[in-house]
């Protein structure tokens, strides 16, 4: 066997973990967990429930963005002893496990280069997203449904805490909106480059004939933000509807009016829950919903950057920014970015790494 040299390919890994561990701020993470952890330990830590789960989670997220850059670290030393024993030995296999590694650790160096690029004023922020069916009748319901699954099997895969929030039952198939939370660090930042209006080209199941179809569906993405940052809104302000939760086709699933809708009259904006068990739990994801949109509102008027945040969605032709296409050829293409790849099933069981990236590095390019 050939003496196996990757010693300019770690070189050049070295180098840019070196600079993407000074971006992250390893010292500043550590003084977090050590304020945290002392935080954790008080005796009545859980006289207060709801502060009492911020912290935990709050601590939770930091030492794991610590371990992943210290298990980095001795990853690419333990590398260089893994080259040494391949060329003593003159073994394939170890040669062959040695280029395996070196591609999960670029490949885990990319992942945290990304986040570096996340440096947006809420790219820090637990995600909301929101659903809408567009046009194209019961196929773009259908399509809703199928972006929910999505999502959910793309934060299923990332250990990514979700629920759905709330979501409206189409009458034959499908859905007409769904509300979706994502709770991790970041999941803003990465997220918020799937806002737009994504089209669906099949053959549908719901055409007798047989028809292609095309379908659209909005996809919108908002920072969940922390309640010290929450906009104070007037009683007067709002108009509260409660009613009761439904399923698919309507079929009452509640027994009780815990499904709450609220409407903030100034705006126009409505936010509906029906995923908590009582009323009062559901006014409260509501509100915090409502509260994370309306300061966008708020910041958006400020800073008149209302089409760079938010723009126009109207799911509909001309303003898509990713087509899914599964006739007459397989093919998923953003738009924008030009990334695309051929197997939209993997797509739709959640595997959306490759466009993320490449649309957090447009909007990165987009930007300077």
């Amino acid at each position: 066997m050939d003496e196996l040299d990757i010693s300019a390919q770690l070189a050049a890994l070295r180098a840019t973990f070196v600079e993407i561990r000074a971006v992250i701020g390893v010292e500043r993470l550590e003084a977090d967990i050590v304020d945290l952890s002392e935080q954790a330990g008080a005796p009545d830590l859980w006289d207060d429930t709801e502060k009492a789960q911020k912290v935990t989670s709050a601590l939770s997220h930091r030492q794991a963005e610590l371990a992943k850059v210290t298990s980095l670290q001795q990853r690419l030393d333990d590398i260089e002893i893994m080259v040494e024993l391949a060329n003593e030995e003159g073994d394939a296999d170890a040669a062959a496990e040695v280029r395996r590694e070196l591609a999960d650790i670029q490949k885990v160096l990319g992942e945290l280069e990304i986040q570096t690029l996340l440096n947006g004023e809420w790219d820090s922020y637990p995600a909301v997203i929101t659903i809408r069916a567009g046009a194209g009748g019961v196929d773009a319901a259908d399509f809703a449904e199928m972006l929910q699954r999505m999502y959910l099997r793309y934060a299923e895969q990332h250990r990514i805490p979700a629920r759905v929030l709330d979501t409206s039952y189409a009458e034959e198939a499908g859905i007409k909106s769904t509300t979706i939370e994502l709770d991790a660090p970041y999941a803003f930042g990465k997220l918020s480059v799937e806002a737009g209006t994504h089209r669906l080209v099949r053959m549908s199941p719901f055409n007798s004939a047989g028809k292609r179809q095309t379908s659209f569906a909005a996809v919108e993405v908002i920072p969940l933000m922390p309640e010290a940052e929450a906009v104070e809104i007037p009683e007067n302000d709002i108009r509260v509807d409660v009613f009761r939760s439904s399923g698919p086709g309507g079929q009452s699933v509640n027994t009780t009016d815990s499904a709450v809708r609220l409407t903030h009259i100034p705006t126009g904006i409505v936010v509906s829950m029906q995923n908590e068990k009582s009323q009062i739990q559901n006014r409260a994801a509501a509100m915090r919903v409502l509260q994370s949109r309306l300061l966008i509102v708020q910041r958006e008027q400020e800073a008149a950057q209302k089409k760079e945040l938010a723009g126009n969605i109207t799911a509909s032709w001309g303003d898509q920014m990713r087509s899914y296409v599964l006739a007459p050829y397989q093919m998923v293409k953003d738009l924008r970015t030009e990334y695309e790849v051929n197997n939209p099933s993997n797509v739709f069981d959640g595997d959306l790494d490759g466009f993320i990236t490449a649309g957090i590095r447009w909007r990165k390019r987009d930007k300077d």
